[in-house]
């Protein structure tokens, strides 16, 4: 982030910590929630960071077409930073379609991995490091928790029939006082 104007050099206290002072044309690494607040006011301007560069994007791309088992490391929340960097700094990023468009394909190219992944999903299958971002990791979890589920049920049926005993179960609905008979 340069380009502060803050006349008196006073430092921004914030739950993360202290920043500033900011100085006019001087860089100072802040958060993005802080730096896109900035920017909305007109106060800054943002250097996006270096992982968001065409070359960097590139290299990321040919890598993840390369191998089809493994992903490449970017920051955990990708594809949330871009899209804030994309909506709210956009006159800061360098060849900002080319960027844009390198992201899109590789969230392509790492959808497409993990959807070949899920189907080649068996009981043999084993962790390992993924390096995949936030949003992949929710858009999978529904199904890998479901599998799970399924999986444990299959190998320990006597647990699952133990928890799903009237004793363990929570009522379904609240006791509304006494019931009638209903006829026959």
């Amino acid at each position: 982030m340069s380009g502060q104007s803050d006349p008196r050099g006073s430092t921004f206290s914030a739950a993360e910590g202290d920043f500033g002072p900011f100085q006019p044309q001087i860089p100072t690494q802040v958060p993005i929630w802080l730096a896109v607040a900035l920017k909305k006011r007109g106060k800054c301007t943002i250097r996006p960071p270096d992982w968001m560069s065409v070359e960097k994007l590139t290299q990321v791309l040919e890598a993840e077409r390369d191998s089809a088992s493994s992903f490449e490391a970017l920051p955990f929340h990708y594809v949330e930073i871009s899209r804030l960097l994309f909506d709210h700094a956009r006159d800061d990023i360098p060849e900002v379609y080319m960027v844009r468009s390198l992201i899109e394909d590789i969230k392509d190219v790492r959808f497409h991995k993990i959807s070949t992944g899920l189907e080649k999903l068996s009981s043999r299958t084993y962790a390992m490091k993924l390096n995949l971002s936030a949003m992949e990791v929710n858009v999978i979890r529904p199904f890998v928790t479901g599998s799970l589920e399924t999986f444990y049920e299959l190998s320990a049926p006597g647990i699952i029939q133990e928890s799903q005993r009237e004793e363990y179960r929570r009522p379904q609905t609240a006791d509304r006082g006494p019931r009638r008979e209903l006829r026959r």
